[in-house]
C-alpha cells in the first residue's frame, strides 16, 4: 500500500461528498485526478487490500430502529457450515466466530437491522430453521454512543 492509497482511503472513511462527480472532489483532497481515484480504488479492490466501496447509511434516521445482535450457540465442528449459512443471508451485516466461554457458551454473532423488533425476531427465527440452530439470543441496542468508520 503506497502513501497515495492510504491517504486516499483515509480521505474516503472521513465521507464522500454529495456532489455530481464525488470521485472529483475526493481526488482534489488527495492531489490525484477523478480517474486515478476510480482507477486506485478498482486495484484495491481486485487485489483484496478492500473488500468494496460502499456508501454506509444513517440507520436510526432512516428509521432502522431494531438493530440486533444474535449470538448463537455453535458445535465446533459446525461451526463453518452454519457461520456460511449465516453469512450467506441478505439480512445479515455482520457474521463472526468468537471465543465461547462456560459462562457464555455463544460463538457465532451476527447483526441486523429492522424498523420493528418483530422484524428482527421473525429473521432470527427464520436463520435459526435455515442453519439447524436453536440455541440463540437476541441482543437488542438500547442506545448507540458512537459509530465511526475503521480507522487505516
Amino acid at each position: 500500500m503506497d502513501d497515495v492509497n492510504l491517504k486516499l482511503l483515509k480521505a474516503a472513511q472521513e465521507g464522500i461528498d454529495l456532489v455530481e462527480r464525488p470521485y472529483a472532489t475526493l481526488g482534489e483532497k488527495v492531489g490525484i485526478s477523478e480517474m486515478e481515484v476510480i482507477s486506485r480504488l478498482k486495484a484495491l479492490e481486485e487485489e483484496g487490500l478492500i473488500r468494496r466501496f460502499s456508501a454506509t447509511i444513517g440507520h436510526r434516521a432512516l428509521g432502522i430502529l431494531a438493530n440486533a445482535m444474535i449470538a448463537w450457540r455453535v458445535p465446533e465442528e459446525d461451526v463453518e457450515r452454519v457461520g456460511k449459512i449465516l453469512a450467506s443471508n441478505e439480512s445479515v451485516t455482520h457474521c463472526y466466530e468468537r471465543a465461547s466461554r462456560q459462562e457464555w457458551p455463544y460463538n457465532i454473532y451476527t447483526v441486523v437491522h429492522f424498523r420493528t423488533k418483530e422484524e428482527a425476531l421473525k429473521v432470527a427465527r427464520e436463520l435459526s430453521d435455515a442453519a439447524g440452530i436453536k440455541d440463540y439470543k437476541v441482543l437488542f441496542s438500547k442506545y448507540e454512543y458512537k459509530k465511526t468508520s475503521a480507522i487505516i
